[in-house]
């Protein structure tokens, strides 16, 4: 399959329903917003400049789910990490339902494996409106059973010379050496600069915007999620930036709806939205 692009003004979206119903770049003015490769050239969705998230967002400890009192192995599928990551839409194609020139929506259904024991249909769409891009995503319970679900993306921003992080949050999970979260510790989120960070942690109480800002581009990322992963290192070029439904592991937890898990009967459907609004210096 090739790319679908999307363009609206100076903005351009590359997407690839067929490597995991990922992001392959965008840009502004020819300026790349999110990391990004040349139209055509994704090769893995862990390249991508975003990737979606369901029907789980981060780490099931040790690729072991515990729901409703019942347990389902699951695949590690992060190697050498021994959890199961980010949930099963980015390791599948997905269909496309509809195109045009500023907009797309794809579609995936999910039979029960041994990746996820409980079977849904999920979307999503793309929209470029002015400077924005406008993503959404949902899923739908196909299952007998109730279903724990969680939604959010995996979008990685360009990490330039000047780049400031901010954004506000009530807190922040500390993490093991699992990459688990342990305990919750008060925050009032970060306001630092992007070259100086080295985190990998989920920040609760999320205010719903951040403001990445270089010399090149100024960036907002809004969503109505209340919890945010942010993740890069010392060594990287570029910041991801997670909305999110939920907690990291928050599924093997006993107050798993509390940090954000959404049961779902049969049937039943949830979802999400988060933009990206780009402004060039």
């Amino acid at each position: 399959m090739t790319s679908i692009v999307l363009k609206h003004g100076s903005a351009q979206l590359a997407l690839r329903p067929d490597i995991g119903g990922s992001v392959e770049g965008l840009w502004l003015g020819g300026v790349e917003v999110m990391r990004s490769v040349p139209v055509g050239s994704l090769q893995s969705v862990k390249q991508s400049a975003s990737y979606p998230f369901v029907p789980y967002s981060n780490r099931i400890a040790n690729a072991q789910l515990r729901w409703q009192g019942q347990d389902y192995p699951l695949k590690p599928n992060f190697a050498p990490e021994l959890h199961a990551i980010h949930g099963v839409g980015w390791l599948q194609p997905w269909a496309v339902h509809k195109v045009e020139a500023d907009f797309a929506h794809l579609t995936l259904v999910h039979t029960a494996n041994a990746d996820w024991p409980f079977a849904f249909d999920a979307w999503q769409t793309f929209k470029l409106t002015g400077n924005t891009l406008e993503m959404a995503m949902g899923m739908t319970n196909r299952s007998d059973h109730m279903a724990p679900a969680g939604l959010g993306w995996h979008p990685y921003f360009v990490k330039r010379a000047q780049s400031q992080l901010s954004f506000e949050a009530a807190g922040r999970w500390e993490m093991d050496a699992a990459k688990l979260p342990t305990t919750w510790s008060a925050t009032g989120g970060l306001d630092v600069s992007g070259t100086t960070l080295d985190i990998d942690h989920c920040f609760d109480g999320w205010a719903g915007s951040v403001h990445l800002r270089d010399e090149c581009m100024d960036v907002r990322i809004t969503s109505e999620l209340k919890r945010l992963v942010v993740y890069t290192t010392l060594a990287r070029d570029s910041i991801a930036i997670e909305p999110v439904s939920h907690v990291n592991n928050a599924m093997n937890q006993s107050n798993a709806s509390a940090l954000g898990v959404q049961p779902l009967q049969p049937g039943a459907s949830t979802s999400a939205a988060m933009a990206v609004h780009m402004q060039a210096v």
